[in-house]
């Protein structure tokens, strides 16, 4: 028996079908080891020595395989053909050495496509892991281990709030940041537009002034009502002549096929997709044998690809669709590997495959792939000038027309910002026409900043700059989004104030280590490795011997010094300068202090030196001059019962209620669904009495209470909860109504917060055929089909769970037996006192 590994399920499922009875093929479920998260896992005072251990959720996989290789003759090595793969590989190969079951023979295989050809063509023509590859991997993992285990303590230290640091997450949360300062900086200027209708043989098209005055007329030219109004009257008042129609031809060429990077832009572009939800849709598309293989930066195609993709353009169009030679592509790309041929369809006869997401993106892969051999596009180009007699007045009007389609018959690339006036069609118009004036508009304008990143425009740039890797650019976004660095509003990135502190730490005191020029820099190196023309100690050593020394004179600082030289770099940000010229740190309450920069607990806040007696703040995001602290407290009356001061207040975590001063003082903080006017004395009072007690469940006798928590107002009975959905019903809902919501979030099987939608619903258990949830639970994600309920593991990231692999996890829960339930120790009974005895007598001295 000959014992082969790959990385899921379902491609251990394909390539078995494929080898017949006399191989076994056994899934590791990705990666089986990895560095244990302590500090000592990499020792760069021995040769950078990894410590390796065992995933404790991989045990039941490492023992299959590992009893599996002891009667094999053969090992034969299928993970994926990239250095994650290759990774896999190792760690297998390493662990089964140690357990003394590594069979005598080992060799590696490696195909891009999971179809019976491509994998029958690798187990032929085997080879020996790849040395270089290893290296590159092991000194990228020690790496990112070093600098996340030495950076983010620094963080945690001096940085309260800041949640950890990463060699590429820093540095493409600096793109999002300065993007942003880009904005607020911006200063918009006005410009106006004017425009005549015309119209020529029946058909209106739009003609832009482009003469005024004699003058060549810019964007931004006209820059005020006046000068518009007076261009309008000028063009209103002239009579146009064609003075020249000029005809250009246009070639348009089809964009190559897909690599990882340009998949995840077009489908978060034309698909809506997160860079992390494509990548997991395209892996199960590759192990179900439908693409080829999913993690790549190269462009080129097979050559019986090429004819393949040929020959499936002729029988969907005519052969003016083919160009005569095959198309032959190169990457653009920075530090491109091209080691892999790019995302293509294993079948192009086969134009769909699977459904929903799947279909969609595997349709946007072949229609892809097959334009870029199709023809090229021919396109025409006119532009018309006009001009009135004097010649101090023109106009322009310019169009297109597609004279043969080409490739854009199938597709055509999407783009981040849309706007193309060119793509116009103009009626046939000669010299000398006077086509008719039906009306003139003058526009006013705006310049506009940068636009926020979207994920595919963030991609994009990471790309352009060569930080990272395509197979990472998921991952990246992902952490960004999970550490709360940045959120995702209309598919564009904003930094949170976390993000923003985190940047402006590691700009001041590691302003080299999120430099884009080192980062693309040390990316080459580390690809230097992989191509077995660098050595993986000297490069970590290299960079090692600069890094922690910088990183201990950090450590060495107090937190008030690092927030007083954060100030300084920040002041253009925080403190602005006024228009009226006065001082940006005056504190704007007590008209005294000094606002400066402050560190708390929960992070960096705008505060006055006047503190305790002046308690201004603001968050630290806010720029000077907006919105700072909503004036005074305001007291809004008297607790009828207590007769203390009931007073409205905004503290750094935003506006509340408080009653009473001190220690014995209550607060409760405004939820976001209540206005500003909405908070009165009754509001307030109100949002003191928290929590409020609805009743008694009719069936339990025990109470139902109403309240307010950090997730937003809720139910809770015996334990359980159920999520209401205003600030409102919390004072407002009735028994009837409260006990219908707390059987309705019971019967959904609410946990811990009451009742909760799936996360996603995965699809049916394939051999159950119940419906499969992915779910947010008390303890974590976990996965149920309704009646079982399985834990995902820790090492497995939720968003890239695949239908089989959420099935295994149920079915081996199911397999263990009903969890059994902790027996609570039998309380202790309380002894009696005992009897005192009476005091022993002394005895005598002897």
């Amino acid at each position: 028996m000959k014992l082969v590994v790959v990385e899921s399920p379902a491609k251990a499922k394909t390539i078995e079908k494929y080898l017949g009875g006399d191989y076994r093929v056994l899934a590791s479920y990705g990666h089986v080891r990895d560095l244990p998260p302590k500090d000592g896992s990499v020792d760069p005072d021995n040769g950078f020595a990894m410590k390796w251990q065992a995933y404790g959720d991989k045990t039941k996989q490492l023992k299959a395989i590992t009893d599996a290789a002891k009667d094999a003759e053969e090992l034969i090595l299928a993970t994926d053909p990239d250095r994650e793969g290759e990774a896999i590989s190792w760690h297998v190969q390493e662990v089964l050495e140690k357990r003394k079951a590594l069979p005598a023979k080992v060799e590696r295989v490696a195909f891009n496509a999971i179809t019976k050809d491509a994998v029958l063509e690798a187990i032929a023509h085997p080879r020996g892991l790849d040395d270089d590859l290893v290296d590159a991997y092991r000194a990228r993992r020690a790496l990112d281990y070093l600098v996340g285990f030495t950076l983010s303590p620094v963080l945690w230290r001096k940085l309260p709030g800041a949640k950890s640091a990463g060699r590429v997450q820093s540095v493409a949360l600096k793109l999002v940041v300065e993007r942003e300062r880009e904005i607020e900086a911006f200063v918009p200027q006005e410009y106006w537009s004017i425009a005549a209708q015309m119209e020529q043989d029946g058909t209106e098209f739009t003609a832009r002034l482009v003469r005024w005055k004699g003058d060549k007329i810019e964007r931004l030219t006209i820059g005020s009502e006046g000068d518009a109004m007076a261009a309008k009257a000028d063009v209103e008042a002239g009579l146009f002549k064609i003075v020249s129609v000029e005809t250009k031809p246009l070639t348009r060429n089809p964009p190559p096929p897909f690599t990882t990077s340009t998949m995840q832009q077009e489908a978060a572009r034309k698909l809506g997709f997160a860079a992390s939800h494509t990548m997991r849709i395209a892996q199960q598309l590759y192990e179900d044998g439908a693409i080829t293989y999913m993690r790549t930066d190269g462009v080129q195609m097979d050559g019986s690809a090429i004819s393949a993709a040929r020959g499936a353009i002729a029988n969907r169009y005519d052969a003016s669709y083919v160009p005569d030679k095959p198309r032959v592509y190169k990457s653009k790309a920075k530090n491109a590997q091209e080691a892999h041929e790019a995302i293509r369809p294993t079948d192009f006869s086969r134009d769909k495959a699977g459904g929903g997401d799947h279909a969609r993106l595997y349709e946007l892969v072949f229609k892809r792939a097959l334009a870029s051999q199709m023809a090229s596009a021919r396109l025409e180009r006119t532009t018309v000038e006009m001009e009135e007699g004097t010649g101090q007045t023109a106009l322009r009007a310019t169009g297109q027309v597609v004279k043969f389609p080409g490739f854009m018959a199938l597709y055509t690339e999407g783009r981040d910002d849309d706007g193309d006036e060119d793509s116009k069609l103009l009626p046939v118009m000669n010299k000398g026409d006077a086509p008719a004036k039906k009306g003139v508009a003058a526009e006013q304008h705006s310049t506009q900043p940068p636009p926020r990143y979207s994920e595919a425009s963030l991609v994009k740039k990471m790309e352009e700059l060569g930080i990272g890797r395509p197979s990472t650019y998921a991952s990246i976004l992902k952490t960004l989004k999970d550490r709360e660095y940045v959120r995702v509003e209309k598919n564009r990135f904003f930094p949170e104030e976390s993000g923003r502190l985190v940047t402006s730490f590691l700009q001041r005191f590691f302003e080299r280590y999120v430099s884009y020029d080192f980062t693309a820099g040390l990316e080459e190196e580390l690809d230097d490795i992989s191509g077995g023309r660098a050595q993986w100690q000297e490069i970590l050593a290299a960079f090692w011997q600069d890094f922690k020394p910088k990183t201990d004179e950090v450590m060495e600082q107090k937190p008030s010094d690092i927030t007083a030289e954060l100030d300084k770099f920040l002041e253009p940000l925080l403190f602005p300068e006024q228009e009226d010229g006065s001082d940006p740190r005056l504190c704007p309450r007590c008209n005294e202090g000094r606002l400066a920069l402050r560190g708390g607990r929960y992070g960096a806040f705008i505060a006055c030196s006047n503190y305790p007696e002046c308690k201004y703040t603001r968050q630290f995001g806010q720029r000077g001059g907006e919105s700072e602290d909503h004036g005074e407290d305001e007291v809004l009356g008297k607790d009828p019962e207590t007769d203390e001061d009931i007073e409205f207040k905004t503290g750094r975590f935003g506006p509340y209620v408080q009653r009473g001063e001190g220690k014995e003082a209550k607060r409760a903080s405004i939820p976001k669904d209540v206005a500003r006017a909405d908070v009165d004395l009754e509001m307030a009072l109100k949002l003191l009495s928290l929590p409020r007690i609805v009743g008694e469940h009719p069936e339990t006798g025990k109470e139902i209470e109403a309240a307010i928590g950090r997730y937003g107002p809720y139910l809770r009975h015996d334990g359980k909860y159920a999520k209401l959905e205003t600030t409102a019903e919390v004072f407002e809902i009735g028994m009837n109504a409260a006990v219908v919501k707390i059987a309705e979030a019971k019967t959904k099987g609410g946990r811990g917060r009451g009742a909760r939608e799936p996360l996603k619903v995965l699809g049916k258990h394939p051999r159950t055929e119940e419906e499969i949830k992915l779910m947010d639970g008390r303890y974590g994600p976990y996965v149920t089909d309704g009646t079982t309920n399985a834990t995902i593991p820790k090492t497995v990231d939720k968003d890239e769970l695949t239908l089989e692999e959420a099935a295994q996890l149920i079915d081996e829960r199911a397999a263990k037996g009903p969890a059994k339930k902790k027996r609570k120790a039998p309380a202790k009974k309380k002894k009696a006192p005992a009897k005192k005895k009476p005091a022993a007598k002394k005895k005598a001295d002897s």
